[in-house]
């Protein structure tokens, strides 16, 4: 093997062009004022619209309040309607029951006065099923 001739490396003519050291950082995004701008009107945008929504709520449950009270007098009514049906038939399925008991009176009152009182869950519903008396003492109630 022949000894090779070695080639060096060398700077261009003319030399190296200078080395950029100073900080060179792209301009990225808003400024910090815009950016706190505009934090400051989506905040006040959102309050805006909570106050907003907290008064059409306030005005809807206004308005089913006074819807229940209208309808208050008629939800009586029915109530009263069907605690008298089931009264009456527990004044009929009585007299079947008791009809051979001497002495006994059909209908005679618990309480000894000329008010209306309104009856006990176990007097309106003692001849009936004994699941529609636990599901009337203890189901689900819709209460206005």
């Amino acid at each position: 093997m022949s000894a090779s001739k070695v080639k060096q490396d060398m700077p261009p003519p003319g030399g190296y062009g200078p080395i950029d050291y100073k900080r060179n950082l792209p301009k990225r995004g808003l400024s910090g004022y815009s950016m706190f701008g505009i934090g400051i009107g989506i905040l006040l945008f959102g309050y805006w619209r909570l106050f907003k929504w907290n008064r059409e709520r306030r005005r809807l449950l206004i308005e089913e309040l006074e819807a229940r009270i209208a309808l208050l007098p008629l939800m009586q009514a029915e109530s009263d309607r069907r605690t008298l049906r089931l009264l009456r038939e527990n004044l009929e399925e009585e007299a079947v029951i008791m009809k051979d008991v001497p002495g006994w009176k059909v209908g005679e009152r618990v309480f000894h006065t000329e008010r209306w009182v309104s009856p006990l869950v176990d007097e309106v519903f003692n001849l009936r099923p004994r699941e529609q008396l636990l599901h009337e003492r203890f189901g689900l109630h819709w209460y206005m």
